[in-house]
């Protein structure tokens, strides 16, 4: 049986606001915490995003839970020796209870600094440079590396963790699972699809730890939670390669009309339906994966862990 943890939208929320939910979280009975890693939300309708660093440092202080960054792009934004520094103090701060996600990344965060937007095979390169580059300075080691995308001279993490910080890598088409397979310690996907699961195990990643994650609106009112994800988070439903090309929350914000209420409520859990919520993550479960990550879109945070804590996730320990 999986863990269930839940997943901590800095889109949408302050930074006390996200250390208050994962106190909630952790009093509800979910076992860990994902956190995504944006320097934009994906339209201005969310309205935050914090420095995702900062707000791991005050979740190691506010709760006991595993952390893990879902997902951090350590190759254009932020060179992955600073990364490495960010998540070996996160390790160290968390007691070893950190986990650094990372994955190739959408234009919308990495092309601030006026960098050219690279096609996915340069992008999956650099990931894996930069998990390189990051596997060595986690040893404390001094660290010189002249590569094809990174360059690092005499660096060295006098703070870092006593093992290295384990990196799991996300990924949804054949050629990210590949490389997650092949050098991570772990594979993040948002689809509960076994055969992704079957491909990254059978392609090296072995016993390796299986993460998902899913976005639900819990509330007592169906038809206003369906008009809380069209407002909020239309954009998960918007097809191709769009959340990786688009540069600004303003050209997703272009394209709501492509998302319709309708096709929310085909592919969104909304309202209070025990049993549906309690599907929605056995459905990861059933396709073998490790962790299963939930987060609740909209205001109604409070009544979201209170309906976990005593309707879904007691059903979930039965199975």
């Amino acid at each position: 049986m999986p863990e269930y943890g839940y997943f901590l939208a800095c889109e949408e929320h302050d930074p006390a606001a996200l250390v208050e939910q994962a106190r909630m979280a952790e009093q509800a009975g979910f076992r860990a915490l994902w956190i995504s890693d944006h320097y934009h939300p994906w339209n201005d309708a969310q309205g935050q995003s914090p420095f995702v660093w900062s707000v791991i440092g005050a979740l190691s202080q506010a709760v006991s839970l595993p952390v893990e960054t879902a997902v951090t792009c350590p190759t254009v934004r932020m060179h992955p020796a600073v990364v490495a520094q960010a998540a070996a103090t996160s390790a160290v701060l968390t007691e070893g209870r950190f986990r650094l996600g990372v994955g190739t990344g959408e234009a919308l965060n990495e092309h601030i600094l006026g960098d050219a937007w690279p096609p996915l095979n340069v992008r999956l390169d650099m990931l894996e440079e930069s998990i390189q580059v990051m596997r060595r300075l986690f040893t404390g080691e001094e660290v010189s590396h002249h590569g094809t995308h990174y360059t690092v001279e005499n660096a060295r993490l006098y703070t870092a963790p006593d093992e290295p910080v384990p990196i799991d890598i996300s990924g949804f088409g054949p050629k990210a699972i590949a490389l997650a397979a092949r050098v991570g310690d772990g594979y993040i996907t948002m689809m509960p699809k076994e055969e992704m699961v079957t491909r990254y195990r059978k392609g090296g990643g072995g016993t390796g730890l299986v993460s998902g994650g899913t976005k639900v609106c819990y509330g007592t009112d169906r038809d206003e939670c369906v008009r809380t994800v069209h407002g909020l988070w239309y954009n998960q439903l918007l097809p191709g390669e769009m959340g990786q090309v688009l540069p600004s929350p303003r050209h997703f914000e272009q394209l709501r009309e492509l998302v319709t209420e309708e096709m929310v409520r085909e592919k969104v859990v909304c309202g209070d339906d025990a049993g549906q919520h309690a599907a929605a993550l056995r459905a990861f479960a059933d396709a073998g994966f490790d962790r299963v990550y939930v987060n609740q879109i909209g205001p109604d945070q409070r009544g979201f862990f209170d309906f976990y804590r005593t309707n879904v996730l007691p059903r979930l320990d039965r199975d």
